[in-house]
């Protein structure tokens, strides 16, 4: 019963997250003058709570156990380059982009091996999370390359790809994470 719990909680914490990302990348997108400073103790806000529940998610137990195969590494990761942002914004403030886009880079790539686990596995929906992780990870790679003029477009792609992240996980929330609760677990 504890078990089902767990993966309903990282599940539903995964869905929170990635809603949230979304609508911070909208935020981006509308008004790319925001301060940079902000941003980054939001991003560091943000990375911690992540952080938090890819290690909920990892120690998970859902069907396929593939929404959560990384999320040790990444977690510890995340949680880590949050503490960095928020403890270090003003040294930090100007590779924001860059950390950002590394982040999504790593997470596109590592979504993408899920999708083809889930093939594997049969899962129909496989090829959503492919897409979505293609196009999270050549976001982050553009956020890391920088072809920008100024902080504003930056800002748009910075958006762009908060908003990539969050359909990303929003959708390995919705497509990979089974729970299955047996009859035991039923009575209890």
């Amino acid at each position: 019963m504890r078990n089902l719990k767990t993966v309903k909680a990282a599940k539903l914490g995964y869905i929170v997250t990635s809603l949230f990302l979304c609508g911070t990348g909208v935020f981006l997108m509308a008004w790319p003058e925001f301060s940079a400073r902000v941003l980054c103790q939001l991003a560091g806000i943000l990375l911690i709570v992540c952080g938090a529940i890819k290690l909920v998610g990892y120690f998970s137990r859902d069907l396929y156990r593939l929404a959560f195969q990384f999320d040790l590494a990444f977690g510890l990761l995340s949680a880590a380059l949050g503490l960095t942002l928020l403890l270090d914004t003003q040294r930090v403030i100007l590779a924001l982009h860059v950390i950002i886009g590394v982040i999504a880079l790593a997470d596109g790539l590592f979504k993408l091996q899920t999708a083809l686990d889930a093939r594997r596995f049969g899962l129909a929906h496989w090829w959503m999370i492919a897409v979505t992780a293609l196009i999270s990870a050549t976001f982050g790679l553009i956020l890391v390359a920088d072809p920008f003029a100024g902080a504003a477009a930056l800002m748009v792609m910075t958006g762009l790809t908060f908003l990539a992240e969050g359909c990303l996980n929003l959708c390995v929330a919705v497509c990979a994470v089974k729970i299955i609760q047996n009859k035991k677990e039923e009575k209890q």
